[in-house]
C-alpha cells in the first residue's frame, strides 16, 4: 500500500491562524451587536427618564408657585358721558355804590325786586353839590361875558387897524406929491418934510394897532380857554348833581338793600353801616353812620355755571359745546348750557381748566350759589384703557400695575390714571393693551417673583 506523505508544517500554522482569526471575528461582532442595541436602548429609554424627571420637577415647582388671576386691559368706549360739578353764578353782578355825598331822601327798590336798566332805585339830598352847580354856574356866564368882552376889544382894534391903514394910505400919496413939487421948486422942502413926518406917524400907527390885535387876539383865546374849563367843570358838577338818583346800572333783581331813609352817605367812603338791612321785615334804626354800598344787584336773565374740567379730558372742550345741567332739588327740570368761553390754563394746584357755561333763566329758576350737576357728550379719539380699580397699586413709587412677563415673572408698571368710575378706571398713560395684569396684587407678589397666572372668569 502506498502510505501518504507527512503535511508540512507551514501549512499546519496556516490552518491553526485560520480557525484564531474567525473566532476572534465572532466576538467582534457580538460586541458591536451589543453596543448598536445598547445604543438604540439609551436613545428610546434616556429621553422618557428625562422627560418624566423634568415633569416631576415641573409640577413639584408648579405645586409651590403662587396662583394669581389675570387679566388685560379693555378700551373704554369713545363717546361717554362726564358728569361734572359745578356752581351756578350771576351773569353780570355789581354793588352799586353813592357818587354824591348827602342823605338818603328816599329808597325805591327792595330785596327780591326786578328792575330794568336806568330804573330810580334811590334819592340823595345833597346841597353841597346844589351849591356848587350854582356856582359853577355863574361862574360859566361870568366867562362867557369876559370872552364877549375879548372879542369886542378884538373888533374895536380890527376897526383901529383899518383907520390907521387908511390914514397911512392918505399920508404916503400925500407925501408923495409934495416930494414931486418940491423937486418942480413950486413949494419949499420944508412942507414936503412935514407931509413925510405925517406918513412916519400913521406908519407907527398902523404898527401899534397890528400889535393890540395880536394882544386882544390873545386875550380872546385866554378867554376862552378859561371859559372852556370853567365850563367843564359846571358840567362835572352837574354830572355830580344827577348823582343824587340811583339808578340801576342793568335789568336784574335786587339781592341786597343796605341802606335807610336819612342815612348819611359820604361818596367815595369806604366805611359800612353797621345796621345795613338787607330784608324789607327787618327794622333798623335811623342812625347817621355812612355807607357807600346801597345796592347789590344781579343780572337773572342769564347765569354763568363755572365747572372745572380734568386736564386730561381738557382737549375735548370746545367753546360752543352744549351740555345738560340739572340741580337736586328740580328733579323734573333740566336746563341746557352752552360753553362760552374757558380759562386757557390749567390749575397748578388741581390740574383743572375752569371752564364757563351760559344758561338761560327766564323765569328765575335757577340761583346764582346753586350746587349744579352737569353732563357733557364727549367724542375721544384716543381712547384711554380701563382696569378694575383693585389692580392698582399705590405706593412711593408712584401708581403703577403689576403685568406679567413672558417668563411669568411679576413686573411693576407705572401708569397714569384719568376718570375713576368707582369699581374701575381709566388709564391714559403706560399700557400698551397687550399686557397680562395681575387682577388684585399683594405685598408678596414682588418684583421678579414668579407666580402661576389663572386666567380670571368673565
Amino acid at each position: 500500500m502506498d502510505s501518504q506523505p507527512p503535511a508540512s508544517p507551514d501549512l499546519e500554522q496556516q490552518t491553526t491562524s485560520r480557525k484564531q482569526r474567525r473566532g476572534i471575528g465572532r466576538i467582534g461582532w457580538a460586541i458591536i451587536g451589543a453596543i448598536f442595541f445598547g445604543s438604540l436602548l439609551a436613545i428610546g429609554i434616556l429621553p422618557r427618564l428625562s422627560q418624566r424627571s423634568e415633569l416631576k420637577a415641573a409640577v413639584k415647582e408648579a405645586s409651590t408657585l403662587t396662583s394669581v388671576n389675570i387679566i388685560t386691559p379693555r378700551r373704554a368706549a369713545a363717546a361717554t358721558n362726564l358728569e361734572l360739578p359745578g356752581s351756578v353764578v350771576a351773569l353780570n353782578q355789581t354793588t352799586i355804590y353813592a357818587r354824591s355825598t348827602g342823605y338818603l331822601r328816599r329808597w325805591y327798590a327792595d330785596i327780591g325786586d326786578r328792575v330794568q336798566a336806568g330804573q330810580l332805585l334811590a334819592e340823595i339830598d345833597s346841597p353841597d353839590i346844589d351849591q356848587q352847580v350854582l356856582q359853577a354856574k355863574a361862574e360859566f356866564v361870568q366867562a362867557q361875558a369876559n370872552v364877549l368882552q375879548s372879542r369886542a376889544s378884538l373888533a374895536k382894534g380890527v376897526s383901529d387897524l383899518k383907520q390907521a391903514q387908511a390914514n397911512l394910505l392918505i399920508a404916503r400919496q400925500s407925501w408923495q406929491r409934495w416930494s414931486v413939487l418940491v423937486k418942480q421948486g413950486a413949494v419949499p422942502q420944508q412942507d414936503a418934510d412935514t407931509r413925510y413926518a405925517t406918513y412916519q406917524a400913521n406908519l407907527a400907527n398902523v404898527e401899534a394897532a397890528k400889535n393890540t390885535i395880536n394882544s386882544d387876539s390873545a386875550n380872546v383865546k385866554a378867554a376862552q380857554a378859561n371859559a372852556y374849563a370853567i365850563q367843564a367843570n359846571f358840567q362835572r358838577n352837574i354830572v355830580l348833581q344827577s348823582y343824587k338818583k340811583v339808578t340801576a346800572p342793568f335789568a336784574g333783581v335786587i339781592t341786597a338793600r343796605n341802606v335807610n331813609t336819612g342815612v348819611l352817605i359820604s361818596a367815595g367812603s369806604g366805611n359800612s353801616n353797621s345796621n345795613s338791612n338787607t330784608s324789607s321785615n327787618t327794622s333798623t334804626s335811623n342812625t347817621n353812620t355812612s355807607n357807600t354800598s346801597l345796592y347789590t344787584i344781579a343780572a337773572y336773565d342769564k347765569l354763568d355755571v363755572n365747572v372745572n374740567v380734568p386736564q386730561s379730558l381738557s382737549p375735548s372742550f370746545q367753546t360752543g359745546q352744549t351740555a345738560e345741567i340739572t340741580v337736586k332739588e328740580l328733579p323734573q327740570r333740566a336746563f341746557t348750557g352752552k360753553v362760552v368761553r374757558t380759562s386757557n390754563a390749567i390749575d397748578p394746584n388741581t390740574r383743572t381748566l375752569l371752564t364757563q357755561l351760559e344758561v338761560d333763566n327766564y323765569n328765575a329758576t335757577l340761583r346764582p350759589g346753586m350746587y349744579a350737576t352737569v353732563k357733557f357728550a364727549i367724542n375721544r379719539t384716543n381712547t384711554p384703557f380701563v382696569v378694575p380699580d383693585s389692580a392698582l397699586v399705590v405706593n412711593a413709587g408712584g401708581t403703577q400695575v403689576a403685568t406679567l412677563t413672558k417668563d411669568q415673572t411679576v413686573h411693576y408698571q407705572k401708569v397714569v390714571v384719568g376718570r375713576d368710575y368707582g369699581t374701575e378706571v381709566e388709564i391714559t398713560s403706560g399700557l400698551t393693551g397687550n399686557e397680562s395684569l395681575i387682577a388684585t396684587p399683594t405685598v408678596d407678589e414682588t418684583e421678579g417673583l414668579r407666580v402661576q397666572p389663572v386666567a380670571q372668569k368673565k
